[in-house]
């Protein structure tokens, strides 16, 4: 009963951000708002781009466009609330809106790490399979592939954020981070949490493991593939095709990597400087590689450029 009514008296969480560094506070305010913006701004001239050009309804723009809508609502999801973290003395959100940001970053990191894993496989056919390409990537395949990323993604997230926010909470609710980062919520329950981390586990072996591996292979045989072709405008042109996803993968997985495989600090200075790393990190994972993806994507890729132009000028033309 005790546990009970410890649990039910937290109802809101306070982040602390950059409390503790507020002279650089004003500095990230503008400089996320700004990349905010160019993240709308890009993703969701991406987005209209590859929808309005029949020029570019192929497996490849297709994948492309539910790319820009995740990062478009992976930020949305976080960047609003760190934002009012830095206007605001108090910087607290309720229990209910913990759970509902923790749900939608969770939902849309996990089927971003499915969709890479599908558009690697849609360059491989394109690549290694030319002839059979129109057969296997038809439209019947292409669509059920990208709503299995989003239903695998959001099924994981709703797994993680009920475990996690089912826990008891009855003591610090004060989560040492931007947002409702689950690892951060965690050390604040009351209780074992060990099927969490099993949970979460699994799922890292799932959502990260899996993909990084099927990427893996079908860049090998790509590559391999590549290094067949006889004429050296051959295979400029064949991994051209394919270097903007793979850049993108690499930006994605190696933040990821980087941010959760690198060795803990036991000094407790060292670990002071080791929080403000990890949410530097954190935002750099959140914020700066979403605004990457169709910076990449229209810089390595001409159809895009051109249908992008193409667009503007029917603009101009109708005003």
């Amino acid at each position: 009963m005790d546990s009970d009514n410890q649990t039910a008296s937290v109802t809101e969480f306070v982040l602390l951000g950059l409390s503790a560094h507020p002279a650089l506070e004003k500095t990230f305010f503008m400089l996320i708002l700004s990349t905010y913006l160019v993240i709308l701004l890009g993703n969701g001239v991406l987005l209209l781009v590859t929808a309005l050009d029949t020029r570019l309804h192929t497996p490849m723009y297709f994948f492309l466009g539910h790319l820009s809508l995740l990062d478009m609502c992976y930020t949305t999801s976080s960047v609003p609330l760190i934002l009012d973290s830095f206007l605001t003395p108090r910087k607290a959100i309720s229990f209910s809106g913990c759970a509902v940001q923790m749900f939608l970053s969770f939902a849309m990191g996990a089927t971003e790490c499915v969709l890479l894993g599908m558009m690697a496989f849609d360059r491989y056919v394109a690549i290694c399979h030319p002839l059979r390409y129109p057969v296997v990537m038809r439209k019947a395949v292409y669509v059920p592939m990208a709503a299995g990323s989003w239903a695998a993604g959001i099924t994981n997230s709703v797994v993680q954020t009920s475990q996690a926010m089912r826990l008891p909470f009855c003591g610090d609710n004060v989560i040492n981070h931007f947002t409702c980062e689950i690892l951060a919520v965690l050390k604040l329950a009351c209780a074992d949490i060990s099927i969490n981390v099993v949970s979460m586990v699994v799922a890292n072996v799932i959502f990260l493991a899996v993909p990084v591996l099927f990427i893996s292979i079908s860049y090998m045989c790509i590559l391999t593939t590549i290094l067949r072709i006889p004429s050296a405008e051959g295979r400029k042109k064949a991994f051209s095709t394919c270097s903007a996803h793979l850049t993108v993968v690499v930006v994605f997985y190696g933040t990821i990597l980087f941010m959760y495989g690198k060795p803990k600090s036991k000094d407790p200075l060292g670990a002071d400087k080791q929080d403000l790393a990890d949410k530097l990190i954190s935002l750099f994972y959140g914020v700066v590689t979403p605004m990457l993806n169709p910076i990449i994507y229209s810089l390595r890729n001409k159809d895009v450029k051109a249908a992008a132009r193409t667009l503007v000028t029917q603009k101009r033309f109708a005003w």
